[in-house]
């Protein structure tokens, strides 16, 4: 089967990764992928945005299964129109999409079909959100309605960091994506998210994993689109993923079936658990970045059986196979980042790293020559195996020592909650 992987980021070099290891492949196109996806098949220059370039390229290419990484071209609806055009597509729809490109419309779902998940206000206008965060005080939570590559979020723990969220919000911070937004009470916490495949009506859930949102070490400073991750969670047992299954996702693929757009592809579910109890922060329609790399690690079976399933409308007979052991993945990031950061910078060292429970997942990377530049915000995701969480993430702080990275940065704490449960148990 030739394969078509839509995405460039660390997320797509998992995935690709993964892919790559099927007895079922044939080829497999990276559109427009990275330095470190260039080593597990073809990265192409395709613009993804053209939906007919995109159709055509797959009709010359005899592509058997389209995976869209990213969350963009699925808002945008390139799944619709390669379906459209006979073309298997691993992906919700565009109007399934909107669980991520608008958190207005995945609140109204919650109301709807019960699911638990934070009390909030909705604004389109930048006075009465100003006046309604007066009322309710800090700590609270501002969200740009729309898309904002995971910065549109604001936990604000003080009313004047609220007031300028909304102003910034307002005043096009986040561009289209924060012509609206949400302001949410504040969920007190442990944060963990769940995937779920789904073929539009079943759903099979994947290994539980918790990341690192905030760019400096004990949390702190703003959100990011991630710094880190690990999984399993720790936090999730048997009964409690029962209970995530049961509360959010299984309401959330039944009432996209009753609106008459289901939802086929990867659910996301960003989760707030206290006393044992889940609420939805988040609905995303893809695989989490940097999650996916965890649980590429992890995954022993085929991810191809598991996505064409997805994608064909029938996941009955598909029973994915894990490693018992954790994965934990590091973030490298441009100094700067999530603010202005330079791109061009040289990486080397990679090559020194040769431990086979270590993978280097790249994402904002691209070749020049013989060299890897920077090419991005967040930029190298070293992924590590372990035991544990704590084996994990002694072996992936070893290989980083070996990367030689003038211009990044990293977090020096990833896992650390999931190390002192470890270590209380």
């Amino acid at each position: 089967m030739n394969i078509l992987l839509i995405g460039s980021g660390g997320r797509e070099h998992a995935l690709a990764y993964k892919i790559a290891q099927s007895k079922r492949l044939n080829k497999l196109y990276i559109a427009t992928g990275n330095a470190g996806t260039s080593e597990v098949g073809e990265n192409i220059a395709l613009d993804v945005e053209n939906h007919q370039k995109v159709i055509e390229f797959c009709k010359d290419k005899n592509i058997g299964l389209v995976i869209v990484g990213p969350e963009v071209p699925l808002v945008a609806g390139i799944a619709d129109d390669l379906r459209e055009a006979n073309i298997l597509t691993f992906g919700p729809s565009k109007k399934a999409s909107e669980l991520e490109g608008s958190k207005i419309f995945t609140k109204k779902l919650c109301a709807e079909m019960d699911i638990p998940t934070a009390y909030y206000a909705e604004f389109s206008t930048q006075q009465p959100a100003l006046e309604y965060v007066r009322e309710q005080g800090a700590p609270i939570v501002i969200k740009a309605d729309g898309l904002a590559a995971g910065k549109g979020v604001v936990v604000a723990l003080s009313l004047e960091q609220a007031e300028q969220a909304i102003i910034d919000c307002f005043s096009g911070a986040f561009g289209a994506a924060g012509e609206k937004l949400i302001i949410e009470e504040f969920l007190d916490g442990e944060e963990v998210s769940i995937f779920a495949i789904s073929d539009g009506e079943n759903f099979i859930t994947l290994a539980s994993a918790q990341d690192h949102k905030r760019v400096f070490d004990g949390d702190k400073g703003p959100n990011t689109g991630g710094m880190g991750a690990y999984s399993p969670a720790p936090l999730v047992d048997d009964a409690l993923l029962a209970k995530i299954e049961r509360q959010i996702i299984a309401p959330t693929i039944l009432g996209m079936k009753q609106r008459g757009t289901p939802f086929s592809g990867v659910l996301f579910a960003g989760l707030m658990i206290k006393d044992n109890q889940p609420k939805l922060i988040e609905h995303n329609v893809r695989f989490g970045d940097p999650e996916c790399q965890t649980l590429m690690m992890r995954l022993k079976s085929d991810l191809l059986d598991l996505l064409e399933a997805s994608a064909r409308g029938d996941i009955s007979n598909i029973k994915p196979q894990w490693h018992e052991q954790a994965a934990l993945c590091v973030v490298m990031a441009a100094n700067g980042y999530p603010s202005s950061y330079q791109k061009g910078t040289i990486i080397s060292g990679l090559e020194n790293i040769d431990d086979e429970n270590v993978k280097i997942f790249h994402a904002g990377t691209k070749k020049q020559g013989a060299e890897i530049i920077s090419n991005g915000g967040r930029v190298l995701n070293i992924t590590a195996m372990g035991d544990s969480v704590k084996q994990a993430q002694t072996t992936a702080y070893q290989a980083i020592k070996k990367i030689n990275w003038q211009d990044g940065f990293y977090r020096t704490d990833i896992g650390y909650k999931a190390i002192l449960s470890e270590q209380n148990n």
